[in-house]
Order: structure tokens, then sequence, then C-alpha cells
């Protein structure tokens, strides 16, 4: 999961970083076009097309100013907040290696169904706690936050147990 993390990141970075390349060569290149670009799109958000164009012309005045416009209107970016590739890497470590980690806690000291059941509850359980973790921190719908947790807990583990046991993987464990 963090190598997967990381090469997404990096990925993502370097298509935007392309485009921001792109970006500033059209700024250099054709300053004017790009100005009339930016004029539209503060036009289009109800600016009045003399001051949309006075902005737009004192921004394309400097170029790395206007580049962080354009990013920001065009791309939906910040080009100095692009992320971490090894701090998503990192986090995404941590969180998977927690989360896939608290299921299996019981199997240490329990019997098989004993065992399943204290996993299920678990995993269950730590979903909850993550969407109201997220609720919280989001300020969004607690109840959805929740339910999306639950969901994207449930729903794989139950496709993945379905799964082992149409190929025939299963658990033999003494005394269940």
């Amino acid at each position: 999961m963090a190598a997967g993390e990381y090469n997404s990141m990096r990925v993502q970075a370097e298509l935007l970083q392309r485009e921001l390349s792109l970006e500033r060569r059209e700024i250099e290149r054709n300053p004017q076009v790009e100005a009339v670009e930016l004029a539209q799109r503060y036009q289009s958000r109800g600016i009045d097309h003399d001051l949309a164009r006075e902005f737009a012309d004192s921004l394309i005045s400097r170029p790395d100013v206007a580049l962080e416009f354009h990013a920001r209107e065009e791309l939906g970016v910040i080009p100095g907040e692009l992320g971490s590739p090894v701090s998503a890497a990192v986090s995404s470590f941590v969180a998977f290696s927690i989360g896939a980690s608290l299921p299996l806690v019981p199997w240490f000291s329990r019997r098989a169904l004993a065992a399943k059941v204290a996993s299920i509850v678990l995993a269950l359980v730590a979903a909850v706690a993550v969407g109201v973790a997220i609720a919280r921190l989001t300020e969004g719908n607690m109840a959805r936050s929740v339910g999306r947790q639950l969901v994207f807990t449930a729903v794989p583990a139950a496709l993945t147990y379905a799964i082992g046991s149409l190929v025939g993987v299963g658990i033999t464990w003494r005394g269940s």
C-alpha cells in the first residue's frame, strides 16, 4: 500500500509539474493571450470586464504570480503545495499497518469462533471510530462518514472472505 501511495503521489506530482511547465511557457510566450484567458475566468465568476482585465494584466506582468493564479484557476493546485510522495507513503504504511493488525489481535489468544467474532467486532468498531474522527475533522455529516467507513470496511472484508472460501482457503485452529 505504501509503495502504491508513493507511486501514485509521485506520478500525480510529475503530471502537475509538467502542466505547470507548459503554463509557465505559455505565460512567457503569449502573455496577452494568458491575460485574456485569466480575465475571462474572472468575468465568468461575475467580475466586471474592465476590472477583470486590469487584474489579469497586472498579474501577467509578474510571471511567477501569474503562474500561481493560473495553476489555481485552471489546475486547481497551489504550485508549492503538491504533496510529498514520501509523506504519503509513510502515512499510508502506518495507517494500513495499524488498520490491518487490529483484527488480528484476537487470533493470538482466542479460539477460532471467538477470534472470528472478536475480529469482526474490532474491525467494525475501528471503522466507526475512524468515521467519527473524519466527520469531526472535516465537520461533515457524522452518519454519512461512519456509514462510508463501515461499507468500505465490511464489503472488502466480506468479498475477501467469500473468495477465500470459494478457493478453499480456511483456518484450521485447535480447539475450534
